[in-house]
Order: structure tokens, then C-alpha cells, then sequence
């Protein structure tokens, strides 16, 4: 008989989330994990079930319905079963998939995927057996405000002004936003308890996977 402790534990998923701006995909990179960005399962523009604004000024990109759930989904029970899946590369700028990549976990047998969506697909990865934890950064709302603003102001997301409503509409809209991640089953918390739970969770991960 094979001794259960001799099975190897398939890879897992960490999903980050929190308002944009929060710091995820800095925590991310520092965290030492394989990391997806879940960003890049955008819809194209162009997408007749993208969702609009009032009074016609532009798409909502700040709505779920914006964002391919399905195929982000794919992608993670892809990894999490067969160590590798493709993703597409998304320009933000042009609203459109540029490329793809191969994204691979070699020998890590845990990955973040983050992104302002992660929290709508915890539900689903923890109902295939995916999830390791949710996470949602929470932190001070004006601080997410600047942040965000000054860097998509300096990659060019979108037209300044167009960044400047949107920003000023998130910061109004932040514990709501928050308080929403929470309710789909993402722990709020600050950076540096983020960055703890993720340790605890590697490190429990890591002492149940053979070596």
C-alpha cells in the first residue's frame, strides 16, 4: 500500500486581491512565489457584454463583468493540475491581448494569482480543491487613491482625465469595495499580515509536500 505521505501534493493557489492600487502586485513579486496575473484575462474592447459607465463616458473596467472569470479559472485548475498553462499577455493601454506566455511552476508547489478580481473566483477554486488562501489588501483609502493614480498616470493606462474620475470614484468606493471581497470569502488585511499569512501558508504548504 502507498503511503499517503509519499503522494505528492499538487500545487495550490494563494488569490490576492484589494482595491487597485493596494500594493498587490509589489507583494506579489516580493513574496517569492510563481505569480499570475489575473489582470490579463481582461476582455478586448470591442466586446459587445462589456459593461458601460453612466452617461456613456466609457467601459466600467472596474466591473467584474469586464473580466473573463471562465478563463482565468482555466488557467488556475490548469496550473494547480498540470504544473504549466498559457495566458495571455494584455495591453491596459489599448484595451487588447497582445500575446500569450507560458507560465510554469517547475518545482513550486504554490502560486499567487492576484489581481482586483481575484475574489470573484474563490468561490469556484475552492470548490475544485484549488484555494490555499484569499487575501484582500486592504489599506488607508487616500494612499491607495495616490498610488494608483500616479502609476497609471505614468504607464498611460488611459487618458488623464479619464484616471482622475475613476480615481476619485474608487476612493469613494474603497471600504465598499473591501467589505465586497470580503463577503466572497477574501481575508481583509494590511500589507505586512499579508505578507505573514502567505509565509504561514508556504511554510505549511512546503512541510506537506514530500521532499
Amino acid at each position: 500500500m502507498t503511503d499517503p505521505r509519499d503522494i505528492p501534493r499538487s500545487p495550490r493557489v494563494i488569490l490576492l486581491t484589494g482595491p487597485s492600487g493596494s500594493g498587490k502586485s509589489r507583494l506579489s513579486a516580493r513574496s517569492g512565489l510563481p505569480v499570475m496575473r489575473l489582470d490579463d484575462f481582461y476582455k478586448q474592447a470591442g466586446d459587445p457584454t462589456l459593461p458601460q459607465l453612466p452617461h456613456g463616458i466609457g467601459v466600467d473596467w472596474d466591473s467584474p463583468a469586464s473580466w473573463d472569470a471562465d478563463a482565468a479559472v482555466d488557467a488556475v485548475r490548469d496550473l494547480c493540475t498540470t504544473g504549466r498553462t498559457t495566458v495571455p499577455l494584455y495591453d491596459i493601454a489599448q484595451s487588447a491581448r497582445v500575446g500569450k506566455e507560458t507560465l510554469a511552476l517547475d518545482d513550486a508547489g504554490l502560486f499567487i494569482a492576484e489581481g482586483i478580481f481575484a475574489a470573484d473566483i474563490v468561490g469556484r477554486c475552492r470548490e475544485l480543491g484549488l484555494l490555499a488562501d484569499a487575501i484582500c489588501l486592504r489599506g488607508r483609502p487616500s494612499t491607495t487613491f495616490r498610488r494608483r493614480l500616479l502609476r497609471d498616470l505614468r504607464e498611460g493606462r488611459k487618458s488623464a482625465p479619464f484616471l482622475v474620475r475613476r480615481g476619485w470614484r474608487l476612493l469613494r468606493a474603497e471600504g465598499a469595495i473591501v467589505e465586497r471581497h470580503r463577503r466572497l470569502g477574501a481575508y481583509p488585511c494590511a500589507r505586512d499580515e499579508a505578507a505573514e499569512r502567505i509565509r504561514r501558508v508556504r511554510a505549511a504548504h512546503t512541510a506537506k509536500t514530500p521532499g
